[in-house]
């Protein structure tokens, strides 16, 4: 006994040796957390990303389309069944590791040739006295049969846990999924306000050039300009007549993207575009660049795939050494249903373990080996590369705020001396002191320019959407 104990440690231990020294060597890569202290030389202690979205976002009507889009959304639902996946997987890698117990009832019969050892044995051997063996043989069982496998190496614990950390990853996922979800349907809703605005603006240039053609018309009738003038004012009233039904396509294609957003058929888009253009794009807070990590759910998605992935490479790593397996079994046989009960000569049990390790031909555990390793540094990489992008999303934004926000007041008072050179425009006409073509170009002058600043405005509340989906906001 002792003699078999020392065999089987020697060939445990020189197995363990073996599986050591065979391993193929692995590239490692370290993982960089490191980010700059701050977007730029100002410091922010508070951090938008921390607010709630219904509170970020004020506008009811904006609020009631992300509320129904969170429920309704069909990609966000079909990403929620991703998770549901996620976690089925952690339930069935815990399984691996618990013993397997299965019970069975089995029956079959059995005829030996009378030549055969077998056969010769059974003819020979009497139930009881003066009762011969059946001829053919009925076997029947019933029974419990049990194998586990020994996780002596944490493999199928490290399995375990790896599905766990992907599971979480994909929690993180559907959270990613939320943030540029309420990200889209916020700027989708301010592109419709400023399609409307800009068809209101539209709409008075029209009724102010109207009235200036109505004007050279009669300049016409009077003798002080000619048809040509007449001509040019009516074809730039027609143009814009025409820029009308651009405006109102773009106003649908948008409304039923927001309906399709929220997961329905279209519908009109509830909004009060009249507030527009006062919508404030102040109380910005960005933190500082650390935040990210917390905040953003990409990152912490790759964090946890990181995760992951080293317990996948330590369950590839136990794949080199020895695995013990147990089979037992308890039960009960016998040729008759009669004998089936009478215990303990129908009683069956069996125990047995078996203690294997790969020796030969290890290529396939090898190159899943150095699969799950770059694996691991793919992971690593992704997760650098997700901070990096963060970082310079939110740094673009900041920018982006303050450069719109000194354009669009340049551009409000370019508007303002526009407006103003209309009215003076048409009394230097009436006058016969300035040409038709000052009045209109005046007037398209002016109208590009309120179309250029309801741009501006909308590029700045998509700035400030931005800005919080970059921070990480609206999935907390």
């Amino acid at each position: 006994m002792r003699n078999t104990k020392s065999i089987i440690k020697i060939g445990l231990l020189t197995t363990l040796l073996y599986s050591a020294c065979s391993m193929p060597y692995l590239e490692r890569k370290a993982q960089n957390k490191t980010v700059p202290s701050s977007y730029s030389t100002t410091q922010d202690s508070i951090n938008s990303a921390r607010i709630k979205w219904n509170k970020y976002f004020n506008d009811p009507y904006l609020a009631v389309l992300i509320d129904s889009a969170l429920i309704r959304n069909q990609e966000l639902n079909i990403i929620l069944q991703e998770i549901n996946i996620s976690r089925n997987e952690i339930r069935a890698r815990k399984g691996a590791y618990l013993p397997t117990v299965n019970v069975g009832v089995g029956g079959s019969v059995e005829k030996s040739g009378r030549y055969t050892s077998k056969g010769a044995n059974d003819a020979n051997v009497d139930i009881l006295p003066g009762k011969k063996m059946p001829d053919p043989l009925s076997d029947l069982s019933v029974g419990l049969k049990a194998t586990w496998e020994v996780d002596i190496w944490k493999k199928l614990r490290n399995s375990k846990n790896a599905a766990i950390h992907k599971f979480l990853a994909s929690v993180d996922g559907k959270n990613f999924m939320v943030t540029h979800l309420i990200a889209e349907i916020s700027n989708t809703y301010y592109e419709l306000m400023a399609l409307d605005n800009q068809l209101d603006i539209l709409k008075s240039n029209i009724e102010i050039q109207q009235n200036a053609l109505e004007i050279v018309k009669l300049q016409k009738t009077a003798g002080k300009v000619t048809e040509l003038a007449v001509s040019r004012f009516e074809a730039e009233v027609l143009k814009n007549q025409s820029r009308q039904y651009y405006i109102m396509q773009q106003i649908t294609e948008a409304e039923n993207r927001l309906n399709y957003l929220v997961g329905r058929y279209p519908q009109p888009i509830a909004r009060n575009s009249k507030q527009f253009i006062d919508l404030s794009t102040d109380s910005i807070h960005y933190g500082v660049p650390s935040d990210l990590l917390e905040n953003r759910p990409d990152i912490r998605q790759a964090e946890q795939m990181i995760l992951a992935a080293k317990l996948d490479l330590k369950a590839a790593k136990a794949e080199f050494y020895p695995s013990l397996k147990i089979n037992s079994g308890l039960g009960l046989q016998g040729f008759n249903p009669k004998y089936l009960v009478q215990s303990p000569e129908s009683m069956i049990y069996s125990l047995a373990g078996e203690l294997v390790a790969p020796l030969v031909n290890r290529n396939a555990i090898k190159a899943n080996y150095l699969n799950a390793n770059a694996k691991q540094i793919q992971a690593i990489y992704n997760f650098e590369r997700t901070v990096l992008g963060a970082y310079v999303e939110v740094a673009n934004q900041l920018s982006n705020i303050g450069n719109l926000k000194s354009s669009y007041d340049l551009k409000a008072k370019q508007i303002d001396a526009l407006t103003r050179s209309i009215d003076i425009s048409l009394i230097l006409f009436k006058s016969a002191r300035a040409d038709y073509m000052e009045v209109l170009l005046t007037q398209r002058d002016a109208l590009e320019s309120k179309f250029e600043l309801i741009e501006i405005k909308k590029q700045q509340m998509n700035a400030r959407v931005n800005v919080y989906k970059a921070l990480g906001g609206g999935w907390q």
